[in-house]
């Protein structure tokens, strides 16, 4: 069944490419591909945007959910919302994909990525997705991708809004919000609750040992920025955001066998920045921004023992200073950024403090029908040295629809601080201080084809990453594989009068070179279909989303099957300005897992995903 829906989106893809018709293009603009305005006709990467209307259609979504309908992206996590989760883009590793939000970056600088359960999506205005490395633009991690997630800012004139849901799993939503614009002063303030009683993280296969595992979520997100003069802004953006999430654990405090014992954590994340725009001459404009990332968790574990409190905060101190140059042909791009990860944990690391400093160069340059694009990076760390990164790309518009692109990236991935300074355990060593960067070479090929209605692509690539960092005979953090990741993905959409069709299918082989096994937890193939029907103040929708098998575990013995679900949309504007929404998830009600926790046959469990679930929500927003 999933290879003849895979075959039939493969199907769909090769039709749009081969009976699009001559139209004229589309031109959007991307900001996070080459870090200037480019209009995503010339782009040579490999992106996606996301924009807000497409987020407003998806009704009640996680985050985690609008980037699984994303080509090239399979997700991870452990039971329900709010529940530890991560992505695989392109099939590298949850922890090489840059997430920035509005500029900043947000991470654990312990665990080595972001904590993607604790965005909420309400706050999200446009999300661009960068497929592809790109360190030589953002520095270490960006093996796999970027994600830049833009939150909402101010509009012209005066927009209020609110919106109120209720949903399966004693789930509620309540948000409200304010954009407009004052004369040369925009603003913007949004707030949210999220609240859901959840279902068991862990399936244990007895009823009697399952409990709810909620989630709830308070986030505040807010701008303001002022034009002084013609060319010259300042500003400020913030998101906060606040969590309490449940979950199982398999072992109690004295490390007996226990798999009722729950446990809580009170996630925090915000990030901040201020910026200022000038255009100090014709042919300079000068960005400078300053901002912090912070990640915090705090784990506490309860029994008839008694209680611990296990705290990881992380501090992401920044500044970023671009300064874009106009020459006669292209743009040439000069950049200084700093970074600085401070750790504060209950547990004592070796080392609590790194900087970061790195100087880029980059061009870009649009002449007739070909793009050119070059860019270099040297990072210096305090911890690992320094490292040198750049990239080459090449386009060429064939004809108003069609174009082809070829590019080399060169990415690396800087080792985490539990990987490098994590303590001892009962006698156990758990950290390697003299492990090196994760290193990768990406060569990649598309053939795009973009017109009013029809967009198709098909994009090849293959991504080398050496001293892959893994766990050794001993389990301690090594530098021993090295991974291959060859992959094909195709996409298309198009549109009729009422009626919107799009999907994309992954083609891919991510393996260790040592083993020849799959990376854990991805797919040979996945894939994402999107249909939807408008008819006058209704809009219908559609979605489809499956995977074939994956391994929960290096040696590939514990295998997670393959999937498919779907899920359905339905929305009716009661008035101009008010709307109705539903959403339902998983409508045939599959049984399938992303994530195990140990081996199910001795003493493991997997974590459950939602089953059929209904999320209906009201909307107000002035037209």
């Amino acid at each position: 069944m999933k290879n003849l829906i895979l075959k039939s989106l493969i199907g769909l893809i090769l039709t749009e490419l081969a009976v699009a018709a001559e139209n004229t293009t589309l031109d959007e603009v991307v900001v996070t591909a080459t870090r200037t305005a480019q209009s995503q006709q010339t782009l040579i990467a490999d992106s996606t945007v996301i924009d807000s209307e497409e987020i407003k259609r998806a009704g009640q979504s996680t985050l985690l959910e609008v980037l699984q309908r994303q080509p090239g992206i399979e997700v991870t996590q452990n039971g329900g919302a709010g529940k530890t989760s991560g992505i695989f883009m392109r099939g590298t590793n949850t922890s090489h994909v840059v997430i920035l939000i509005d500029g900043v970056r947000m991470q654990s600088a312990t665990a080595g990525t972001t904590t993607l359960e604790n965005i909420p999506v309400q706050h999200i205005d446009r999300i661009e997705i960068v497929r592809g490395p790109a360190s030589s633009l953002y520095g270490q991690d960006a093996i796999g991708g970027v994600i830049q997630i833009f939150t909402k800012k101010g509009i012209q004139g005066f927009k209020p809004y609110a919106n109120l849901g209720l949903g399966t799993y004693d789930t509620s939503l309540a948000e409200a919000g304010l954009r407009g614009k004052q004369n040369d002063t925009t603003y913007a303030l949004n707030v949210s609750a999220n609240k859901t009683n959840g279902f068991s993280a862990l399936d244990t296969a007895n009823p009697n040992l399952n409990d709810k595992d909620g989630y709830r979520n308070l986030a505040v997100s807010g701008s303001l920025s002022h034009l002084i003069t013609e060319g010259h802004e300042i500003g400020l953006t913030l998101l906060h955001s606040k969590g309490r999430t449940r979950f199982d654990n398999r072992f109690n405090l004295t490390g007996t066998f226990n798999p009722a014992f729950s446990s809580h954590a009170d996630i925090e994340n915000h990030t901040y920045s201020l910026f200022s725009k000038n255009q100090i001459l014709d042919q300079w404009h000068s960005t400078l921004r300053i901002g912090q990332g912070f990640d915090e968790s705090i784990t506490y574990d309860a029994d008839a023992i008694g209680q611990t409190r296990s705290l990881f905060r992380t501090k992401q101190d920044q500044l970023n200073w671009q300064n874009d140059i106009a020459l006669p042909i292209g743009v040439l791009t000069l950049m200084y950024d700093r970074l600085e990860d401070k750790v504060d944990s209950s547990t004592e690391f070796k080392s609590t403090r790194r900087t970061n400093e790195a100087y880029v160069v980059s061009y870009v340059a649009n002449i007739q029908a070909h793009t050119f694009q070059a860019s270099a990076r040297e990072d210096h760390n305090s911890s690992f040295g320094n490292n040198v990164t750049g990239g080459l790309g090449y386009g060429y518009q064939i004809n108003n629809a069609w174009r082809i692109t070829g590019s080399y990236g060169s990415a690396f991935k800087a080792p985490s601080f539990n990987d490098l300074y994590f303590p001892d355990s009962f006698g156990f060593v758990t950290s390697n201080p003299n492990l090196r960067p994760e290193k990768s070479d990406n060569l990649e090929a598309s053939v795009r084809y973009r017109d009013d209605t029809s967009s198709a692509s098909v994009t090849a690539y293959e991504n080398r990453i050496r001293d892959l960092i893994i766990l050794d005979s001993n389990f301690i953090p090594a530098n021993l594989n090295k991974a291959t990741i060859r992959g094909l993905t195709l996409a298309a959409s198009h549109r009729w009068d009422n009626l919107d069709l799009s999907g994309s299918v992954d083609i891919q082989s991510p393996r260790d070179d040592a083993t020849n096994n799959l990376l854990v937890r991805r797919a040979n193939r996945h894939g994402q279909l999107n249909l939807g029907y408008t008819l006058q103040d209704w809009r219908f929708g559609a979605e489809m989303v499956t995977s074939s098998e994956r391994y929960n575990d290096a040696a590939n013995t514990l295998r997670m099957g393959g999937y498919t679900i779907f899920n359905m949309t339905a929305q009716y504007k009661i008035h101009r300005d008010w709307l109705l929404q539903a959403r339902a998830n998983n409508i045939f009600d599959k049984d399938y897992r992303l994530a195990l926790d140990g081996n199910p046959a001795t003493t493991g469990f997997a974590y459950n995903t939602p089953g059929a679930n209904l999320f209906v929500n009201i909307r107000y927003e002035p037209q």
